[in-house]
């Protein structure tokens, strides 16, 4: 009997400051996406942290296969730095979500476009692809397709899993992300300590940067 494959891929972690980018997806039989509703799959970012843990069980049960690739801060740094304009971490997205497509084999998936053009972001996932999928390329796609809200949830929770590992072995340095000021106060330290980030930085991210250079002014003066 021939049914519909349906994958659904999303990321978590775009924007932190600390530890990995990390890009999940889902593959389900269609007949079978119903049931995501049932079990009160959402966007990952409106569901709490136990709620996201107890529906990645499920969704993991339901599904055929799911893949999880992290992208270490280090990886994130070169592309950001280093590449080209159209081929820094969009790019870097697009192809990570090619893989995760590669290894699913779905007959059509949904992703969650990082690229602002969203068309653009699914034709450099295509150009990265060895076999004849559709794909679906749109902006909230984790509000819209609850396989990608299954993804979302798989990707956020495997995320949190790594911040908290962090989080024992470093301290508290909050969410991550440069809008919390903890995380902001937890890069100063680092350089006030060590003199440079430790590995688990962005350093390639703008307030990471601009943390370093306020640290910079701050010793020239002592000297």
């Amino acid at each position: 009997m021939n049914f519909m494959l349906v994958a659904g891929v999303d990321d978590a972690g775009r924007g932190s400051v600390i530890g990995p980018l990390v890009i999940a997806g889902v593959l389900m039989k269609e007949e079978n996406l119903p049931k995501l509703v049932q079990l009160g799959v959402k966007d990952s970012k409106v569901l709490s942290p136990r709620r996201r843990e107890k529906l990645a069980v499920e969704i993991k049960k339901l599904a055929l296969k799911y893949s999880v690739i992290k992208l270490a801060p280090k990886e994130i740094d070169v592309v950001v730095q280093t590449g080209r304009k159209l081929h820094r971490l969009n790019r870097l997205e697009a192809q990570t979500m090619a893989r995760i497509i590669e290894e699913l084999k779905p007959d059509i998936a949904y992703v969650d476009a990082s690229d602002v053009l969203e068309e653009r972001f699914k034709e450099h996932i295509l150009e990265c692809l060895s076999f004849k999928v559709k794909v679906i390329s749109e902006h909230k796609a984790d509000r819209k397709y609850p396989i990608v809200s299954a993804a979302s949830i798989i990707a956020k929770v495997e995320r949190d899993e790594e911040i908290e590992i962090l989080r024992e072995k470093y301290g508290d340095f909050g969410c991550g992300y440069p809008t919390d000021k903890k995380t902001i106060n937890f890069l100063h330290e680092c350089l006030q300590k060590f003199g440079e980030y430790p590995d688990f930085v962005r350093k390639s991210w703008k307030p990471a940067k601009k943390v370093k250079s306020e640290n910079d002014v701050h010793q020239k003066r002592l000297v």
